[in-house]
């Protein structure tokens, strides 16, 4: 008699049950893709595939979470560079605040073109011309206060094109990306040929990434004591270029392992990929991000000045790196 008087409650609390257990997974079914802004194409395809090969438990390519490693090219790889690198129209803007102070830039290159809004003559600087200009702007002061001026001016900066902040212009897809490998148990890093100091303010915020896992160009500091303040001060002299065959090198230096995946869009980003790749077991993946979006970013490869995609795309198809075409992969460019 007890169980006949308790059977209308067992049932109300299986259909309870049952209808909790069908909500769960409704949510779950719902949050299973790591990566909604992607397309279902052959890129993110690949990118699932190698990360549950190298997760899965006795998969013959399993890599232990120590060994799990993942480095990111910065510009046009998780951020816009064009119309150009953002840190470039950094230093251009210092240039013009700091002018008050140099009156000779109005006839000395390459400060003279960035006054005058002269971006062929600064081009034709070249190299040693831009360097100046970051040297020159970026040293004379302590780490701190450059975080600072770093942090203030992405604040207030605004994009040409989109005219939003920089750091709204990172790539949806790539933090999602970012995330779903270090939810795999991935340590990510930033490798870039920017400034490590430029990037560090604001890496963690913005990608999760924090900064000591952010590698990059740097120039020589050294320590000094202001009015009884430990300090160290920047000075105008180059000392690390982490870009092209400076990308293994930084690697190495910081991280001590060979990551078993790199992502990145340029030339710069050859060396970091064969370093990754061409190694041998476990499974490795290399992945270029393509630009080919022009309604939405923009579309360049082989010819442009700023994250020139040449040999790196040539290298690609005979590496079986994975080519990431922005506008067929991605659902999204930037986050809404």
């Amino acid at each position: 008699m007890s169980f006949v008087r308790s059977a209308p409650r067992l049932i109300c609390l299986m259909i309870i049950a049952l209808g909790v257990a069908l909500v769960h997974a409704t949510s779950a079914f719902a949050q299973s893709d790591p990566l909604p802004s992607w397309n279902d194409t052959a890129s993110k395809v690949a990118i699932v595939s190698f990360v549950e090969k190298v997760t899965g438990q006795g998969s013959p390519d399993f890599v232990p979470e120590t060994e799990r490693i993942a480095v990111f090219d910065n510009d046009g790889t998780l951020w816009v560079e064009h119309p150009m690198y953002v840190q470039l129209a950094f230093a251009l803007d210092r240039v013009k605040t700091l002018a008050p102070q140099h009156p000779e830039w109005k006839e000395t290159q390459p400060f003279k073109a960035v006054l005058d809004g002269d971006m062929k003559s600064l081009a034709a600087s070249g190299e040693k011309g831009l360097v100046e200009l970051i040297m020159t702007t970026h040293a004379g002061m302590t780490s701190s206060d450059f975080q600072k001026i770093v942090t203030d001016w992405l604040a207030s900066a605004r994009d040409p094109k989109f005219k939003r902040p920089y750091t709204e212009l990172v790539y949806q897809p790539m933090v999602e990306l970012l995330a779903y490998f270090r939810t795999n148990g991935f340590k990510t890093f930033i490798v870039s040929g920017g400034g490590i100091e430029f990037m560090r303010p604001w890496a963690e915020k913005v990608y999760g990434v924090p900064p000591e896992q952010v590698i990059g160009s740097s120039i020589k500091t050294e320590f000094r004591m202001q009015d009884d303040t430990p300090t160290l001060y920047r000075l105008p002299e180059v000392n690390f270029i982490d870009d092209k065959a400076g990308k293994p090198v930084g690697i190495n230096q910081q991280i001590g392992r060979r990551p078993i995946a790199a992502f990145g869009n340029s030339d710069g980003d050859l060396e970091m990929l064969q370093w990754t790749t061409m190694a041998g077991a476990p499974a490795r993946l290399g992945v270029l991000i393509h630009h080919t979006d022009a309604e939405r970013e923009y579309a360049y490869d082989r010819d442009t000045e700023f994250g020139r995609l040449d040999k790196a795309l040539d290298a690609a198809a005979i590496t079986g790196w994975t080519v990431v075409d922005m506008k067929a992969d991605w659902k999204q460019v930037f986050k809404d």
